[in-house]
């Protein structure tokens, strides 16, 4: 298992770290180093953030990909690797592709089993059992450690949105253990600027008393509101933040009359 960053490697440097290069390639090049393709064959390449990939980049590893074939930086043959490839992104490539920032012809080749992960605010289910373990994990890193959480915290966890999904929650978590002065951690460790949905409570309380068709519809409806609010009106965005794809998002705002 070889992994590679897309994101966090320079636009310059990223096909020398994927595609290796020979001594004298370039300044700086004392000897030759294999890349991260041919170090994966016969095993599987991680490709993170791929839709941070130069489109440059993007032309030799479609090559590589088609053809099992690649060539070192200053090389004067190719050279073979089969490998498995797995990429992941938290970009939409399709819009990418329509902006002219990633190669149409690269999606479809990696687009053979896609799976795509939910945002956290869509699986709420885990949010407790993934505090919990951020949890055990930041109490082993400091002495007489916050034991769990106060009632209001557990519900400001869970009613919390995560624009930065997982990531997020773990830093809240550590964050929270590392500011908290009792043996408990409270809301205001977890969200110490007031990030807080205020007026949620009550408005929770409300949509009980309705209809459950009518409960969901008027849920749904603030959602989707308050996705496009962060988004500024970017519906690809907002379709993001609420972990559906965009010909769903269209269909709901045509439904709910949202422009």
């Amino acid at each position: 298992m070889v992994a590679i960053n897309c994101a966090a490697i320079p636009a310059n440097l990223i096909e020398s770290e994927l595609f290796g290069y020979e001594r004298g390639a370039f300044t700086g090049a004392t000897a030759s180093k294999p890349g991260r393709i041919e170090q994966a064959d016969g095993g599987t390449l991680f490709l993170d953030e791929i839709g941070d990939l130069p489109v440059e980049a993007q032309a030799k590893l479609l090559r590589a990909l088609q053809e099992r074939k690649f060539e070192r930086l200053g090389a004067k043959q190719a050279g073979t690797s089969d490998f498995r490839l797995v990429a992941a992104t938290n970009q939409d490539l399709e819009e990418l592709v329509a902006e002219g920032r990633f190669r149409e012809d690269l999606l479809y080749r990696l687009n053979v089993v896609k799976i795509q992960v939910p945002a956290l605010r869509a699986r709420r289910t885990d949010i407790m059992v993934l505090a919990e373990h951020f949890l055990r994990a930041a109490q082993a890193t400091r002495t007489n450690p916050p034991s769990g959480f106060t009632e209001e915290a557990l519900r400001a966890l869970m009613t919390y949105d995560y624009p930065g999904n997982v990531r997020e929650l773990r830093n809240m978590i550590e964050r929270a253990v590392v500011l908290a002065r009792g043996p408990l951690i409270t809301v205001e460790d977890l969200l110490p600027h007031g990030d807080k949905h205020e007026g949620d409570d009550s408005y929770l309380t409300e949509l009980m008393e309705l209809p459950l068709e009518q409960a969901v519809a008027a849920l749904e409806r603030r959602m989707i509101r308050r996705a496009l609010d962060r988004s500024r009106g970017n519906k690809a965005q907002a379709a993001r933040i609420l972990g559906i794809n965009r010909q769903l998002l269209y269909s709901k705002l045509k439904d709910f009359g949202i422009e």
